[in-house]
């Protein structure tokens, strides 16, 4: 016997998809009908899936004893054999390791030697420079000592320059000088032997 279904219903019967049910239909495969703009399929009783069978529960068979014992038997052989595994395999790491720590010893030895080196040639270096540098520093000790003593000290020169903004002639500026000498003023170092004159930068007010 034949009865109408949708097409939903016919793909899910026939284990189709809907693509599947309307290419039939087109191929006079399915008989077909169409009502209220809807497409039915007949399906024949033959073409349902039959209803699933209970599962049956199978009895196993009786195990003796005796393949219980081979089992156990053959399970300790197995836990044996994966006992020596581990052995062998910590035996190796054990030694990989104690490799391991020598390679890192060696490797420390040779930066120790290395840095030795290093800080032997750096003192070599230094004392070899060690004596440019003192002459160097020495140098702009006295450099620094040199342009204090130019700020202490004034030139003939500028003296003179700074007398005459103030209307004083060469003529007057020499007796100034030899009278500041004389009277010992402590503004005026004349040394004899070198017959050099020092002229300390101070203010000059009571000569003008």
């Amino acid at each position: 016997m034949e009865r109408l279904v949708t097409t939903a219903q016919a793909a899910e019967i026939l284990g189709l998809s809907l693509q599947g049910v309307h290419y039939r239909i087109r191929k006079k495969q399915l008989k077909s009908l169409k009502k209220s703009g809807k497409t039915y399929v007949y399906i024949n009783e033959s073409q349902e899936p039959k209803p699933k069978e209970e599962p049956t529960i199978e009895l196993k068979e009786f195990i003796p004893n005796e393949t219980i014992k081979e089992i156990v038997k053959a399970k300790d052989e197995q836990i044996e054999i994966l006992k020596k595994s581990i052995k062998w395999m910590k035996k190796q790491y054990g030694s990989e390791i104690i490799r391991l720590e020598k390679n890192q010893k060696r490797i420390i030895g040779v930066f120790n030697r290395e840095i030795e080196l290093l800080q032997s040639a750096f003192n070599e270096m230094r004392s070899i420079y060690k004596p440019q540098l003192e002459f160097n520093q020495q140098q702009a000790q006295n450099t620094y000592k040199q342009n204090i003593q130019k700020e202490k000290f004034i030139t003939l020169q500028n003296f003179s320059v700074f007398m005459k903004k103030h209307n004083k002639t060469s003529e007057d500026i020499k007796l100034i000088i030899l009278k500041a000498i004389k009277n010992q003023d402590e503004r005026f170092i004349y040394n004899k032997r070198d017959k050099k004159l020092l002229i300390l930068n101070e203010d000059f007010s009571d000569l003008i």
